[in-house]
């Protein structure tokens, strides 16, 4: 009896001291979690003030969408062997000086993609991966300030595609005018005086020209979230029909050391490139018989952020 009793007092007091001790700990963690909320925020705020300080700030994120499949025998579908892909590439960069009387903004977009479908039963059938979306811009901003907001400016802006008919066409816009960023991240470019250069082969769809130059551009970074939307319109003083307009979003979510989920859509409207689309199988097509629709792409895929 002596020996149970002493076993339950025992096991009571080494309870009551583990339960002590593991409020103790839990006591001192807490003091702990504390101090690196602390540090961290100390830690941010001089990020912060980094961040502000004036001078070069770069910066890159990109987006791969891949998929791959194979068929041998599946009879359910009208080519029962075959193998198809799809591959998609999107990157988007900037280097940005901001001194006390001037800026200087260069930013860059690339967005390329491939596809195939290779019919196995069809000797004549092309097993080779074939250009999709390609799009290519840089652009460079200088300014000088007027005030915190207000700048004098020049642009340059270059557009085109790379993998296939590069420079055909390809635009190059001229000019200047004025810059206003009403909030941090966000740059409006409003130029008057801008020429437009187009170059292309077929000089029957393609023509430069002078007139206004428009761009809005906010590029932001929210913890694990890069985000960029950029839209670039130029609206010819000679005809309307060499007005264009491109709009891309870019969309990147960090989930593992730089590694996420990554999303971008684009839009664009130019009535020189449906002519020139139109013509190859209508020779005798113009302005104002084409059917000038919106042009689109779209990538979702894996993301990294530089």
């Amino acid at each position: 009896m002596k020996k149970l009793v002493f076993t339950l007092v025992a096991i009571f007091a080494l309870t009551a001291s583990y339960a002590q001790t593991v409020d103790e700990l839990k006591a001192v963690q807490a003091l702990k979690k504390d101090s690196v909320a602390a540090i961290q925020g100390r830690v941010d705020a001089l990020q912060g003030k980094i961040d502000a300080f004036p001078g070069w700030k770069k910066g890159a994120f990109g987006t791969i969408g891949a998929n791959l499949s194979g068929f041998n025998n599946w009879y359910a579908q009208g080519s029962p062997n075959n193998s198809t892909g799809n591959i998609g590439v999107a990157i988007n960069g900037f280097a940005n000086l901001d001194k006390e009387k001037f800026f200087w903004r260069n930013s860059g977009n690339i967005n390329l993609g491939w596809v195939k479908f290779d019919d196995k039963d069809d000797a004549t059938d092309d097993d080779s991966f074939k250009e999709a979306t390609d799009v290519f811009t840089i652009s460079s901003l200088y300014g000088r300030k007027l005030s915190e907001k207000f700048a004098i400016s020049a642009l340059g802006e270059y557009r085109t595609t790379i993998l296939n008919n590069f420079n055909d066409p390809g635009y190059l816009d001229l000019g200047v005018g004025a810059t206003w960023t009403p909030i941090k991240d966000m740059v409006v470019v409003i130029h008057p005086l801008n020429y437009n250069f187009v170059f292309a082969k077929n000089d029957a769809a393609f023509e430069s020209s002078l007139g206004a130059k428009i761009v809005v551009d906010y590029t932001k970074k929210m913890g694990a979230v890069n985000f960029k939307t950029n839209f670039s319109t130029f609206q010819s003083y000679k005809s309307s029909n060499l007005s264009n307009w491109t709009w891309i979003n870019s969309f990147g979510y960090t989930l593992w050391k730089g590694i996420g989920l990554g999303f971008e859509f684009g839009l664009r409207d130019n009535k020189q490139e449906a002519l020139n689309y139109a013509l190859t199988d209508t020779p005798t097509a113009d302005f104002n018989s084409i059917d000038n629709k919106t042009q689109s792409y779209w990538l979702f895929g894996l993301n990294y952020a530089f």
